[in-house]
């Protein structure tokens, strides 16, 4: 039996399949899922059921969102990258560096980033695209705030115009990241203080 359809009245049409929104807080979800998963058992062992079962969401979300775990890992760099870190404003060089310093120190002690960075630094080794988005990660997030101090105390004066920039960043950046990051040894009190003296006598010898 058909259902008569008073004149000049339309059929509904149904939304495409695909067409549907994405909803922001199953999107968040899924990417603190994701942390928690590389925290919890590393990229390797990582798994798109697991993200969705600590997320609470079907495999289906994910997979909407991201076609992979390595899509998904590489999206979440690339954010962290984009938010990068706050630039200090203490009006000296190493007034600014000890502010960078205890910033840094408390992202990376946090239990959650102790366990992602080194597991990501691993597998870098062994896919270019992580170590790619890594290498991005840290040049626009931790470089981009170094080189702004860096140019705030050309602009003071207190380190020569035309010094060497890459090494600038090295010395800004690398000590604080091999003692946290691949030593992974504790912070003596005071650490942070005498590094930053040390870090700004480099950088006005250069």
């Amino acid at each position: 039996m058909t259902t008569s359809r008073p004149q000049g009245e339309q059929p509904r049409r149904r939304a495409p399949a695909g067409a549907a929104v994405l909803r922001e807080d199953v999107t968040e979800a899924i990417r603190d899922a994701v942390f928690g998963e590389l925290a919890s058992v590393g990229y390797a062992r990582m798994s798109i059921e697991g993200i969705a079962r600590r997320a609470g969401v079907g495999k289906t979300a994910v997979y909407r969102r991201w076609r992979s775990k390595l899509h998904l890992v590489l999206d979440l760099v690339s954010a962290i990258a984009v938010q990068g870190l706050p630039a200090p404003d203490t009006g000296s060089l190493e007034g600014d560096l000890r502010l960078l310093y205890e910033v840094t120190s408390r992202a990376l002690r946090h239990p959650v980033a102790s366990q992602i960075i080194p597991d990501l630094q691993a597998e870098a080794a062994r896919n270019p695209e992580i170590a790619e988005a890594l290498q991005k990660a840290l040049r626009e997030g931790q470089h981009g705030v170094a080189s702004g101090i860096v140019r705030a105390a050309v602009e003071r004066g207190e380190i020569r115009s035309g010094a060497d920039e890459d090494l600038a960043l090295d010395l800004v950046s690398g000590p604080l990241y091999w003692r946290s990051v691949v030593v992974r040894a504790d912070l003596p009190k005071g650490y942070l203080g005498r590094l930053a003296g040390a870090t700004a006598a480099g950088l006005r010898a250069l």
